[in-house]
């Protein structure tokens, strides 16, 4: 077949290098349907091959097209072929995969012409997949400029409508996910600012789908255009430290590279090291008004082996005694910073209360840090539950008297999947007379969203509304936990209550719900500065930890607020490779400190 049967918008070529966004291109006509020649071999473009939707229409089929080379990424296995021109159509991408191993002839650059025989495949696992052509005839043709799209916006079509095309992004994208930095050579990016989970902002519905599919054409991940993994330096990056530490809310902009869709998401496979970064500063430590003040906190698998120096590695927390040492040292910093008379923790190591338990090392440990020697931890006895790890509380002497003794619910959800609760009642005190009213602090952790290996049914299957799996554990968990709080577990009479703790559900997912029709007050609702979150999965900024109060409480409280000195930050400088004694990255959980007047 002879390239004079190919479409005549295919040889024309760009004056110049840079084409100008298409956003505001009107709607196409419909496409011609491409006729096979006598070989069966389709001669198409570019456009043609990718088509409007997720997947090629021709995919499976022999077709012949020419165009330029855009990109080559031997670190992917092959190379980017785009069209000379953009077609009529804004929807169709004008690029495509190629696979060409390194090495392979013919060798292959930047502004290469070539015609190529192949067949239309796609790569990939359902509409996520990245259209390419499989080579079985690749000829150099000549040269040409490699046209570059312009964006200054996110795609109106959607990014399948740029898939493989050499793009430039002069507008700053706000960065909201390094947990695959290091790992993947990867950053989640969006257009427009922070990305928030759909449910923590509208419940499971219409709403939250809106705010998904916003999402998804916002999004995109900024990637190394290699398949290593565990990489030791970031080559697209100028510089990652203490100084420079890219957190999520920094924005990068002038980019440069190829817009690509593996791994479940689109990504720009960069070609150039980012151009600019505006760092998000550090928060210095928050302060709140009150008399008393109270944290929360997940600790991330605080496991200290045999609790006399070996027994390493754990089986959820560090690897080693260093590990072990460093973290229990960031985790210190980070009480010392916030300052609170009480705190609730969350993923202690379940090991008894005992000289050797995580718990117990952890207090022995913020009293010799100072500046206060008087910390005590509630001892439960056992426990609570059985869960490898457990919830603990922790607090001041000279600032808080226990009332009573703790109390731990272990049956239904608690028994084996959300871990048991434990709750103890306190009075403010000055270390030796107490005063103001006798409250109650529930210490939680409910079952978290992942759906694990074995099958579910019912209402912990993921439905996709966004609520993920384990749902109906978290419902009842929710529903369990108030009407135990309701019969006065500590026996004490107190008429207040606190609820803290990791509930892995967005706020306005089904179990926060019940607890607020319940009469439960979220400490954080009323005017904020920006949404509050703790914690960042997949590129999405949401609150897995909650602080409740009851309406005998809810008056004494001054304020509420987050530290964001985890969720924000890259694993680089979590325990396992910062030797830093500083409270970043000391969990995947930000703090929560909350300001009462509870002395009167």
């Amino acid at each position: 077949m002879r390239l004079a049967l190919l479409p005549t918008a295919l040889t024309v070529l760009l004056a110049g290098c840079v084409v100008p966004d298409r956003l505001d291109a009107g709607p196409a006509p419909p496409a011609a349907e491409p006729v096979a020649g006598a070989d069966g071999t389709y001669a198409v473009t570019i456009g043609q091959v990718q088509g409007p939707g997720p997947r090629s229409p021709l995919e499976g089929r022999n077709v012949l097209v020419e165009g330029v080379v855009s990109g080559v990424f031997g670190g992917l296995g092959g190379v980017f072929v785009s069209s000379f021109g953009s077609d009529a159509d804004p929807r169709t991408a004008e690029g495509v995969w190629v696979p060409h191993p390194k090495g392979a002839e013919p060798r292959l650059r930047p502004g290469d012409r070539v015609q190529l025989l192949g067949t239309v495949r796609e790569l990939g696992d359902g509409d996520s997949t990245l259209t390419s052509i499989e080579p079985t005839r690749l000829t150099k043709t000549g040269t040409a400029d490699v046209p570059v799209l312009v964006l200054t916006a996110a795609p109106a079509h959607g990014w399948e409508s740029y898939e493989g095309q050499p793009v430039r992004i002069e507008a700053p994208l706000t960065v909201n996910d390094t947990g695959g930095l290091y790992r993947y050579g990867e950053l989640a990016t969006a257009f427009g600012g922070r990305v928030y989970a759909p449910t923590e902002r509208a419940p499971p519905g219409p709403e939250a789908q809106a705010l998904a599919a916003d999402n998804a054409r916002r999004g995109l991940r900024i990637d190394d255009a290699r398949q290593a993994t565990d990489v030791d330096t970031v080559w697209y990056l100028p510089a990652h430290d203490d100084d420079a530490p890219l957190r999520a809310g920094s924005t990068v902009g002038l980019l440069e590279g190829v817009v690509d869709e593996r791994f479940g998401s689109y990504r720009l496979q960069l070609t150039k090291e980012i151009g600019h970064i505006t760092q998000a500063p550090r928060p210095a430590p928050p302060t709140v008004p009150g008399d008393r003040r109270i944290a929360g906190f997940n600790v991330l698998n605080l496991f200290n082996g045999d609790g006399a120096g070996g027994g390493f590695p754990t089986e959820r927390g560090a690897a080693s005694r260093a590990e072990y040492d460093r973290q229990q040292a960031k985790l210190v910093a980070v009480v010392q910073a916030l300052d609170p008379d009480l705190a609730a923790l969350m993923e202690l190591e379940n090991d008894g209360y005992g000289p050797r338990s995580s718990l117990a090392q952890f207090v022995d440990a913020l009293n010799a840090a100072g500046p206060h020697g008087d910390w005590r931890f509630v001892d439960a006895g056992e426990g609570p539950g059985t869960n490898p790890i457990r919830v603990g509380i922790v607090y001041r002497a000279g600032r808080f008297t226990p009332v009573g003794a703790p109390a731990t619910l272990t049956d239904g959800p608690f028994a084996e999947r959300s871990r048991a609760p434990l709750v103890q009642a306190f009075r403010a005190s000055d270390g030796r007379t107490p005063s103001g009213p006798v409250f109650v602090v529930a210490a939680n952790h409910f079952k978290s969203k992942g759906c694990g290996r074995d099958p579910l049914t019912g209402g912990d299957a993921d439905s996709g509304d966004g609520q993920a799996c384990f749902n109906a554990t978290r419902v009842e968990s929710a529903r369990r936990l108030h009407d135990w709080l309701a019969t006065d577990p500590t026996g004490t009479g107190a008429t207040a209550t606190l609820v803290l703790g990791d509930l892995n559900a967005h706020a306005q997912e089904d179990p926060l719900r019940l607890l607020r029709e319940r009469g439960w007050r979220d400490a954080f609702a009323g005017p904020q500065a920006e949404p509050p979150y703790s914690f960042i999965f997949a590129g999405q900024s949401a609150r897995l930890d909650h602080a409740l109060v009851d309406a005998g409480l809810a008056g004494r409280l001054r304020a509420a607020v987050e530290w964001h000195n985890s969720a924000d930050e890259s694993d680089r400088f979590d325990y396992r490779l910062d030797d830093d004694a500083d409270p970043w990255r000391a969990s995947d959980h930000d703090p929560m400190l909350l300001g009462f007047d509870l002395a009167r």
